[in-house]
């Protein structure tokens, strides 16, 4: 296919030569003779001309098929070349506007007089890749640098949180091929250990060992590095760590050598593959489809705080996982016992103003409560969910929503950020405050009480004017 470019930048001519040869053939046309001669002697198919005048291209043997690329350097007008490039039966046109957007209103002025041929930005065509390079140039060097002060420590242990999930699992397995150290001299470690049967199902097929910690075995290590959960979430027991990479909310209260928060991707897995990538570190089969199982999880493939580089880290794993493991290791998630705090849900919940709220009473494992929440974001009508039980002396209340009304994050600092600890994104928040506590300021509420409740604070949140504070007076 020809392309005729009209063009009178010289960084843009040779830029545009570049890029599209040999897959066009290209032809330029310029009105300094000067500066035509000097892309003559580089190589450059160039002719000179008034690219106002039919007859310039006519003289060019322009047929049907030729695309015409415009420049628009916003300091003249390009109506004239348009229209005597539509003359000379020109019909495949593109403008690429070079100057500043919107110049003298020159650029947005030619967009609304020819609005039928096609537009372009070169600063948007080359800000994708320049700004992905820039960014995955500054992630080598803060990974080059972490890299280099765990390389000397005998040994050192990455802490996930105290049940964890598919995205800590995976995020830890990461992290250890970043250090590039085996299982002996990085310890993946929690202060519970797995307990949730998707999660056991993932550690045992993937054979991710993680070993039980204690407050008193944090000593034992040279570097502790935390990975989908911060040093504020053990309650003072690590005030300091060495480095801490997560994508929930940065939390204060202690202090890292490194650390890597982008609360606005939807997993830890995508800031890892980032990692891997920018210093190309070699990802096994098997950490890929830990990583590509953990952002299909967190993301709840992609239904909820989705970010684009979510979506180019699973593009980039996919080839290199094992998506027949994926599947055996998703299997059949509903089962009686969880199907129970369901039931109890169902039959002790409050389905308001579309948001459902429910005291499910005490159950054995957290997990419970979260997967109550999200399986009643499935209603018809419910567009938020707030499900709340006690395990061992801990009221935890998970909160979910769809994404495009209020912050869950924000619903739970608001009623229990003073009480215990409470955070998350817009669409998934999680509190865990000591049931002492909760009675102290809100009652000792009994099982329907507590329900409406958390229903009361669910409207008074999602009715009161954004930054709005009121205090709910405790009743007992």
């Amino acid at each position: 296919m020809r392309v005729f470019a009209i063009c009178q930048d010289e960084l843009v001519i040779r830029s545009l030569d570049d890029v599209l040869l040999p897959s066009f053939e290209v032809q330029f046309l310029v009105e300094s003779r000067p500066l035509a001669r000097r892309l003559h002697d580089a190589g450059i198919e160039v002719t000179t001309g008034d690219p106002r005048r039919v007859d310039t291209y006519l003289k060019a043997d322009i047929a049907p098929n030729t695309c015409f690329i415009i420049e628009d350097n916003g300091r003249r007008g390009v109506r004239k070349i348009i229209d005597a490039a539509r003359d000379a039966g020109g019909t495949l046109i593109y403008v690429l506007h070079t100057g500043k957007r919107g110049a003298n209103g020159r650029a947005d002025g030619a967009r609304s007089e020819v609005p039928d041929v096609t537009h372009m930005d070169l600063s948007e065509l080359i800000r994708p890749t320049l700004v992905t390079e820039l960014s995955r140039s500054m992630t080598r060097a803060r990974v080059q640098q972490y890299q280099r002060y765990f390389a000397d420590a005998a040994r050192v242990l990455i802490l996930l949180h105290n049940d964890p999930d598919p995205d800590a699992l995976a995020s830890g397995l990461a992290l250890r091929n970043l250090f590039r150290r085996t299982k002996t001299t990085a310890i993946i470690g929690a202060m519970q250990g797995v307990t949730r049967p998707e999660n056991l199902r993932m550690a045992n097929m993937l054979d991710i060992q993680v070993e039980r910690m204690t407050p008193a075995s944090f000593g034992e290590f040279d570097r502790v590095a935390t990975v989908d959960v911060q040093p504020h979430y053990f309650g003072g027991l690590l005030d300091r760590v060495d480095l801490v990479i997560d994508h929930h909310p940065e939390q204060p209260g202690y202090s890292a050598a490194f650390k890597d928060i982008r609360a606005d991707y939807g997993s830890t897995s995508t800031i890892l593959t980032e990692h891997l990538r920018a210093v190309d570190v070699s990802i096994s089969e098997r950490t890929a489809t830990a990583m590509l199982y953990a952002i299909k999880s967190d993301t709840l493939f992609f239904a909820r705080h989705t970010n684009r580089v979510d979506l180019d880290a699973f593009t980039f794993l996919y080839p290199l996982a094992d998506a027949a493991l994926i599947r055996k290791m998703e299997g059949a998630e509903i089962t009686l016992e969880r199907l129970e705090y369901v039931t109890r849900a169902s039959r002790n919940g409050i389905l308001r103003d579309q948001v459902f709220c429910a005291f499910i009473g005490e159950a054995p494992r957290e997990d419970f409560i979260p997967y109550t929440a999200d399986f009643f974001l499935q209603l018809e009508d419910a567009k938020w969910t707030i499900i709340a039980g006690i395990v061992g002396s801990s009221l935890i209340i998970s909160v979910r929503n769809l994404g495009y009304s209020r912050n869950a994050g924000e619903f739970v600092k608001r009623w229990f950020s003073g009480i215990g600890s409470a955070g998350g994104h817009r669409a998934m928040a999680k509190a865990v405050v000591p049931i002492e506590a909760f009675r102290t300021k809100y009652g000792d509420l009994s099982g329907e009480a507590m329900t409406a409740r958390f229903a009361e604070m669910a409207d008074q949140f999602l009715h009161e004017p954004v930054g709005e504070k009121k205090s709910l007076v405790p009743s007992r």
